[in-house]
């Protein structure tokens, strides 16, 4: 069944800025049964899930929370994700996300140094990050993170199968994870999306338009335990307590 979303302001100086999301979305202002509403507040725009599961609003924010603090302690160029992109003290390369969600993991590569094009195709979850990002960049702490990451609203496989631009050196993919029974286990903001996004049954589609378009690398973010993506076989995998990054190495990364 297909999630019933509504916009609403929730303060009566956001309703100009609310009906002209709605417009833009294709979503209603009033939908008494929604099972979502996309809200904006003082604090940017949020999404917050109706009914009787306590789940508090979701939105980007790149100056504080987690993404924060991952920023300023998570390890820098030693965590796994920078290892499996093959950033290090010399090497940034030149990145395209395929599956951009709410910009974390775009985020830190960002702030390692890298210049990032961010593609996400679903339309609620590019408005929210196209908030986020619009807000970071009046941070001056973020700002220069924020002006090396560039947000395209469309379907990636279409884009990378038509791309016109200077050739990524790597890309990055973080499909939907495969449904998990144990769903309280889920982050909030992916418990929150499965239902209106789904899992992205194109994922074999979406790794084989990147490795034709990659100069040097695909990594592919997975569930620890969870098969690869149908397709080539992968060259190695990095593994952590909960997830995996799966390398497709193409040819040796280049300064």
């Amino acid at each position: 069944m297909t999630s019933r979303i509504r916009v609403e302001a929730l303060v009566n100086d956001f309703q100009a800025r609310a009906e002209h999301l709605a417009a833009k979305l294709g979503l209603p202002l009033q939908l008494h049964e929604a099972d979502f509403s996309l809200q904006v507040s003082k604090n940017g725009l949020q999404l917050q899930k109706l009914g009787y599961e306590k789940l508090g609003p979701v939105h980007v924010d790149f100056v504080n929370g987690g993404v924060a603090h991952r920023r300023l302690y998570g390890g820098g160029s030693g965590q796994m994700i920078a290892k499996a992109i093959g950033v290090n003290k010399i090497l940034h390369p030149r990145i395209l996300d395929g599956t951009a969600g709410m910009g974390k993991d775009a985020f830190l590569l960002a702030s390692l140094g890298c210049e990032i094009i961010l593609i996400e195709r679903q339309p609620l979850i590019g408005a929210l990050l196209e908030d986020g990002l619009a807000r970071g960049a009046s941070d001056s702490k973020v700002a220069p993170i924020i002006a090396r990451m560039r947000l395209l609203k469309c379907n990636s496989i279409e884009v990378m199968l038509n791309w016109k631009s200077e050739l990524p050196q790597v890309i990055y993919l973080d499909p939907m994870f495969p449904h998990r029974k144990k769903t309280a286990l889920m982050k909030k903001d992916m418990r929150l999306f499965r239902p209106i996004v789904g899992d992205d049954e194109d994922a074999p589609a979406l790794l084989a338009a990147a490795l034709a378009l990659a100069i040097y690398r695909v990594v592919v973010k997975r569930p620890r335990k969870a098969s690869c993506i149908e397709g080539p076989k992968r060259s190695y995998a990095l593994v952590g307590k909960s997830n995996r990054y799966d390398v497709y190495h193409k040819k040796t990364l280049k300064s």
